[in-house]
């Protein structure tokens, strides 16, 4: 099934809810429909319920194409939740919970709930290895004037551009600013031998045991040739257009959610919006997320946000 190439293709397509059904299905089981639970193919689509029930005995023969991914237990259609993945995964600076409900003309809250889902859909959990020339570094999320105590600290590292690859990144909210953990960062996604470049941090010290560690003291200049961290400078205002601009207010609970939505984005951006989609809605088979877990107290997966503060 051809998928749509544009916004205005993907409204109008996805509003037939059989279409959005039909693709979706395509998507999630392009060899055909197959029991989320006990794997068998022998399954019969109930056209009235829209639903297909498992000829194989087990609780819970019946399922529906949401089952077992972000969309199961929704109420909302695939009509709406289509052409709000393909928002997501193509408007530069991301897309708020207000702008979405007021498009799909659900709530506000409903809006934010899918949201949440949907970049559990964009997480690209574990990566290869990067290697050839790799930047590490650092920056700081919060209110202004409340000092680097009261921030959430952000660790970014930068694969460059080669031949065969374009640049791609990997972040992680990070609880310190120690050796143990920056390093221990770099050590799990970056291959041994590689070239990594940093600002004159002392919690890199050591890095020449495994890497060709180069550093650049920004307070001399910001660049020597290749030696530099410019490339995620670049990307960190990237990152703070967005959380500014568009979400306004993250609570630190729920950044790294922010974080894996942009790196999508970014990791992703040299194909183009049907592309970005697709690979978006291929992520959301084997992934749930709870509205109570969602909302659990601080320290889980932390409260509903009230959307108030502003980043540095």
């Amino acid at each position: 099934m051809q998928a749509p190439e544009t916004l205005l293709e993907a409204v109008q397509y996805f509003s037939n809810p059989e279409n959005a059904l039909q693709f979706f299905v395509g998507i999630r089981w392009p060899k055909g429909v197959t029991c989320p639970r006990c794997g068998s193919d022998k399954v019969t689509f109930l056209e009235n319920a829209k639903v297909w029930k498992c000829r194989t005995p087990h609780p819970k023969q019946k399922f529906s194409a949401k089952v077992g991914t972000i969309f199961e237990d929704s109420p909302i259609g695939l009509d709406k939740w289509l052409p709000a993945m393909w928002l997501t995964s193509n408007c530069k600076n991301g897309i708020s919970s207000y702008e979405l409900h007021r498009a799909l003309g659900v709530t506000q809250k409903t809006a934010w709930f899918m949201l949440q889902r949907i970049r559990l859909a964009m997480q690209q959990g574990s990566i290869d290895k990067m290697s050839g020339r790799v930047e590490a570094d650092e920056t700081f999320i919060g209110a202004k004037g409340t000092g680097y105590a009261s921030m959430t600290a952000v660790q970014g590292l930068l694969e460059r551009t080669t031949n065969e690859k374009a640049s791609r990144v990997k972040l992680n909210v990070v609880g310190n600013m120690r050796k143990a953990e920056l390093q221990g960062n770099v050590r799990e996604y970056v291959l041994n031998g590689s070239e990594v470049f940093t600002d004159a941090l002392q919690s890199y010290t050591g890095l020449l045991d495994d890497y060709t560690h180069k550093v650049i003291d920004h307070a001399e200049c910001y660049a020597k040739g290749h030696v530099h961290t410019n490339g995620l400078e670049n990307f960190w205002s990237l990152l703070k257009r967005a959380l500014k601009g568009t979400y306004v207010n993250v609570e630190p609970f729920h950044l790294f959610r922010y974080l894996d939505e942009q790196a999508f984005r970014f990791n992703e951006r040299k194909d183009n919006d049907q592309g970005r989609f697709i690979k978006a809605l291929s992520g959301v088979v084997g992934k749930s997320l709870k509205y109570a877990k969602l909302i659990a107290a601080e320290g889980g997966d932390g409260p509903y946000p009230t959307e108030t503060w502003q980043t540095i």
